[in-house]
């Protein structure tokens, strides 16, 4: 089974599509759909959104200060997928306590964010699996 695994022009087409269907109101699929109400809440990042060549062609370093407006996107997206079907067991209770606590289900995801980038990169760097042990922990002690 292979799994989905697109490629960074790949990833940017998606949203710059997405957006561009979204602002012609055209028929989305629902991660289109999805992804569209995430696009909605980060308006910084529609000017980019709506030209799909400077998207494919921007690079976004931590060394310039840059957030990733496409990894940012596709972190929720992933998130939202993973409270939908619960998965690492526990994490849609934390992301509901959360978000009742901070009066906001877009803030609540951006802290989740932080603790899956930082099991991500410790992932990357000791050069194993993530750790949905290491996942969950982290996001129990949001709550």
């Amino acid at each position: 089974m292979a799994l989905f695994n697109p490629s960074r022009e790949e990833v940017r087409r998606f949203f710059c599509d997405t957006w561009q269907k979204k602002q012609a109101n055209t028929i989305l699929t629902p991660l289109e759909t999805l992804a569209g109400q995430w696009m909605e809440q980060h308006p910084e990042y529609h000017a980019l959104l709506g030209d799909s060549e400077a998207a494919l062609s921007q690079d976004y370093t931590p060394e310039r200060g840059e957030t990733n407006p496409f990894l940012h996107l596709s972190m929720h997206l992933s998130i939202s997928e993973q409270i939908s079907i619960d998965q690492p067991p526990g994490i849609r209770h934390v992301a509901s306590v959360l978000a009742q606590r901070l009066d906001s289900e877009h803030e609540a995801q951006h802290r989740i964010m932080e603790c899956l980038g930082q099991v991500l990169w410790e992932s990357q760097r000791d050069g194993g699996q993530l750790s949905p042990e290491k996942y969950l922990l982290a996001l129990k002690q949001l709550i």
